[in-house]
């Protein structure tokens, strides 16, 4: 398994419904759970600045990836970024090959 990031900007009408988050987000996980079930949730913050969160997971594929976004944006998210992350030591051993 692959290990992503998603970053994800939520649209202004979400934002506005803050009091609704937990079920958005409820109904959000729902349905990438029933599209994407071999995707593995590793963290999830909420967080200040740019993007209004950051998930942390496991995917087989960059097309289940990408289909993790697509929910997101589907579900009012301006944005959703899924970005391949590679373990330090990882990257560190193809820095020795170049």
């Amino acid at each position: 398994m692959q290990t992503y990031i998603l970053l994800t900007k939520l649209s202004p009408e979400i934002s506005m419904k803050m009091k609704d988050r937990a079920a958005l987000g409820h109904t959000w996980l729902d349905q990438v759970k029933a599209k994407c079930p071999t995707v593995k949730f590793l963290a999830h913050y909420a967080i200040l600045g740019q993007y209004d969160f950051i998930d942390i997971y496991e995917a087989p594929d960059n097309e289940t990836a990408a289909k993790v976004s697509i929910i997101s944006q589907a579900n009012g998210a301006m944005s959703a970024e899924s970005l391949t992350a590679i373990p330090y030591k990882e990257f560190l051993k193809l820095t020795k090959e170049i």
